[in-house]
């Protein structure tokens, strides 16, 4: 399989796919693509698009992303990454990067460059696929302590050396096979462009082109690879696969991230599939920096380079690919051999079917809604084991029904964020300090109250 780009940050230009022109990097049940085709329909697709320095990239189809992405690259544009596609969250994303151009890249503008029709692959007279591994390559979202998504720009040599550090990661779960990956989580996602659109272009894997969800969709999909297969995943799809009993042909492994993996969860899978499951530890700040095998392992082990500081209040993480050592929230205990354990996160920070969000910035939207004078979003607790908390809103807002305030903030968030259960009241029962405490909030959802939006059936799962 072939190698990144060693030291890109010493380098005038890298390419923006490694490897041989014929290697397979995209495939379905119908088709593999290969690389040189592929940046042929990546050329083709860069000369249609407006000019613009940044571009919001909102296609789901993997493939499209793929193409959109780096059609934009090869035009010098930066990747938006949306933490959403709610329509107010990424008219907030343009808006901030208006003045140097920016535009939203649907998976169906792509249209026919991603047809079936064939196109020639690129000739002697093309022009490189090259970037410049100084320049912005993405900016990725997240939410913050102030609630607001926060912007995290990465750099083509930063993405290099990060797509390094997973090789080393993960490569011998596959040994000299090129590895096939199939994955369940979001391009836009950090977790999702490192592993299922930076590992193919950049660390010589071919990617299913799909993003599969239903269980018996994710067997199809892995049916589709022709060698060593990856299921990219998160537990909350790892365990909507083992409960659901589906069969799934033989993996190199199985790699999780975006939300803690329970131990017991991991040795089931490992029986279930006969593979490793190996889980990461990153965010969007820092992206992936530890690894280990949840099943057997409480401990994370730092990639090369890596260490840990902690601090007061959170923990410093210094990594080869990143330009300065990034604060997170997560408290940590550091052995003496830098291997680490987290003593706990940062509350408020959800992940949802690979979706991101804050409770600090979905109480902000709340708040936004004309009507509402006051009010607040949490998290309940799970109903059953395995299953994700319904978030749940307390608002006083004199005048409005609670399924005027859902309608409303529709447009601007995400629908897995969307409350399952909104109460009205008079008053928030903030203390003397202006504070609102959870067990006081769990009290005043849990009375008898006739404002109430009945909740969605289902929950999120």
């Amino acid at each position: 399989m072939s190698a990144v780009v060693q030291n890109p940050t010493a380098a005038v230009s890298m390419p923006l796919a490694v490897g041989d022109p014929g290697r397979a990097l995209v495939f379905d049940g119908e088709r593999t693509i290969v690389l040189g085709e592929f940046l042929a329909r990546a050329r083709a697709l860069a000369a249609a698009l407006p000019e613009a320095r940044h571009v919001v990239h909102l296609a789901d189809d993997r493939y499209r992303f793929l193409l959109g992405f780096c059609a934009a690259a090869l035009r010098g544009q930066v990747a938006l990454l949306p933490p959403s596609g709610a329509p107010g969250t990424v008219a907030e994303i343009l808006q901030a990067h208006a003045g140097g151009g920016a535009y939203r890249l649907e998976g169906d503008a792509i249209g026919a460059h991603a047809g079936p029709s064939r196109v020639a692959d690129a000739d002697a007279d093309a022009a490189p696929a090259r970037v410049d591994p100084q320049a912005l390559a993405a900016i990725g979202y997240t939410s913050g302590s102030t609630g607001r998504p926060q912007a995290h720009a990465k750099t083509w040599a930063a993405f290099a050396t990060g797509t390094a550090q997973n090789l080393a990661a993960l490569a011998d779960l596959w040994g000299p096979a090129q590895p096939q990956v199939v994955a369940t989580v979001p391009p836009q996602h950090m977790y999702g462009m490192e592993l299922s659109v930076l590992l193919p272009l950049l660390g010589g894997a071919a990617v299913h082109a799909g993003r599969p969800l239903l269980p018996a969709d994710v067997a199809r999909a892995l049916e589709d690879a022709a060698g060593a297969r990856l299921l990219v995943t998160t537990p909350v799809h790892l365990r909507a696969l083992l409960r659901s009993g589906v069969a799934l042909p033989p993996l190199a492994g199985i790699v999780s991230a975006t939300a803690p993996l329970a131990p017991e969860l991991a040795a089931e899978a490992e029986d279930r599939y006969g593979a490793e499951v190996r889980e990461v530890f990153g965010s969007t700040e820092t992206c992936v920096f530890a690894r280990r095998r949840t099943a057997r392992d409480a401990w994370w082990t730092p990639l090369p380079g890596t260490r840990l500081t902690p601090q007061p209040d959170g923990t410093l993480v210094h990594a080869p690919h990143l330009p300065a050592p990034v604060a997170l929230a997560d408290l940590m205990e550091v052995a003496a051999d830098g291997r680490f354990r987290l003593c706990g996160r940062q509350a408020d920070l959800l992940e949802i079917a690979g979706k991101r969000a804050s409770l600090g910035d979905l109480t902000r939207r709340l708040l936004a809604v004309p009507g509402v004078e006051d009010g607040v979003v949490l998290q309940l607790e799970p109903e059953r084991e395995g299953a994700v908390g319904r978030i749940a809103a307390l608002a006083v807002a004199p005048g409005l029904a609670p399924a005027d305030i859902v309608e409303a903030l529709r447009g601007a968030v995400d629908p897995v964020f969307l409350p399952r259960r909104l109460r009205l009241l008079p008053v928030l029962p903030r203390n003397a300090t202006g504070k609102l405490r959870r067990d006081a909030l769990l009290a005043a959802l849990a009375e008898p109250h006739s404002s109430a939006v009945p909740e969605a059936p289902g929950g999120a799962t």
